[in-house]
């Protein structure tokens, strides 16, 4: 637990722009209730919210660094860990008394004040029985044990499985930085899903062929539990095949993030000259990694053509490149294939963000 302050820290962003936001279906949102001791929750789009002035409400927008150059920018102030552990930032705006009640994050969370005031209560990790029938994850059992009033520019960090509880103190605004930490199960489940659709090698399967008739046909056949228990046990997936796959489980973007191509295709030449001339970044949604000779973007596997490792990493650990370094990754036409084909489909932008 720790808690630190960003001095002379302004909000980027205003609650009438993080209420458009909602308003839109393209927005992942929620609004979280509590009237008259009664937790209520409302998903977005919302087009209309409660009064400001009336107490005990939140309203909770997710990725809003997908959906803003500037919060994009505040969220790779968080680079200090891997990408591919670094999920979105998530924005809740409440009036006096609104939060969502205690509950626990199964990943590290770094909580930013951003306007007015709000108080956090903590618990060590413990019990995590829910109330039941609530529209929310809420603790039956919390008993915290410290409490912080955070205020403009504060952050408090708060470590996995750790219980919590943010009160608005008027009325307020948090910043939520999520980290991913997928589970062996989601992990597995992930794993085991891809390999069924896209088999490598032979697939055997089962055959009759010399049974005689059944003389207790509700019995499980032997035969056909045996194979069936040595294709479980005897099944391995080779190392290539397992670095690959996580590599585009890391990258796989956010079910509710989808790309939007440019407006109008660029010839070869015309890409390269505006790409020279302005420099390449990321997408705000676009998640790009590698490991050894292997580029993953948004859920996808490429081999780095020869010669293009470089300018491959260097887009992925700056999430851009510069005019004069565009220029000398598109001499390669294998490179300058692939970052126009990007660019098609949504995943590369010419030039630099907006302010």
């Amino acid at each position: 637990m720790a808690r630190q302050a960003l001095p002379h820290f302004v909000s980027p962003i205003e609650p009438e722009r993080l209420f458009a936001m909602a308003a839109s279906d393209e927005v992942d949102s929620r609004l979280v209730s509590a009237f008259d001791g009664q937790w209520a929750m409302q998903r977005g789009p919302i087009a209309r919210l409660p009064a400001r002035r009336k107490p005990g409400w939140s309203l909770l927008v997710n990725g809003v660094d997908r959906h803003d150059d500037v919060m994009s920018a505040l969220l790779q102030r968080f680079r200090f860990v891997p990408d591919a552990r670094l999920d979105d930032l998530m924005v809740s705006f409440a009036t006096d008394g609104g939060g969502v009640g205690p509950h626990v994050d199964s990943y590290d969370v770094f909580l930013l004040q951003a306007r007015g005031k709000r108080r956090w209560r903590i618990s060590p990790p413990g019990d995590e029985r829910l109330v039941s029938g609530a529209p929310l994850k809420l603790l039956a059992q919390f008993e915290p044990t410290e409490s912080w009033l955070l205020e403009p520019g504060d952050m408090l960090y708060v470590p996995p499985g750790w219980g919590h509880e943010g009160v608005a103190d008027g009325e307020c605004m948090t910043f939520s930085i999520g980290f991913r930490a997928p589970s062996r199960h989601e992990f597995l489940t992930a794993f085991l899903s891809a390999a069924s659709d896209s088999p490598t090698g032979p697939d055997p399967r089962f055959s009759d062929r010399g049974r005689i008739a059944a003389q207790r046909p509700g019995e499980l056949p032997a035969d056909l539990v045996g194979q069936l228990q040595t294709w479980a046990r005897t099944w391995q997936p080779t190392a290539a095949e397992i670095d690959r796959f996580i590599g585009c489980y890391l990258t796989e973007p956010s079910p509710s993030v989808w790309f939007d191509g440019p407006e109008r295709t660029l010839s070869e030449s015309a890409f390269k000259r505006t790409s020279t001339a302005t420099g390449l970044r990321l997408d705000r949604c676009t998640r790009m990694a590698w490991r050894g000779t292997r580029l993953f973007i948004n859920g996808e596997s490429i081999d780095a053509p020869p010669g293009t490792r470089r300018w491959l990493r260097r887009l992925a650990d700056e999430r851009s490149l510069s005019p004069v370094d565009a220029g000398a990754a598109l001499e390669h036409a294998a490179l300058a294939d692939l970052l126009r084909d990007w660019h098609e489909a949504g995943w590369l932008l010419i030039g630099k963000a907006s302010d």
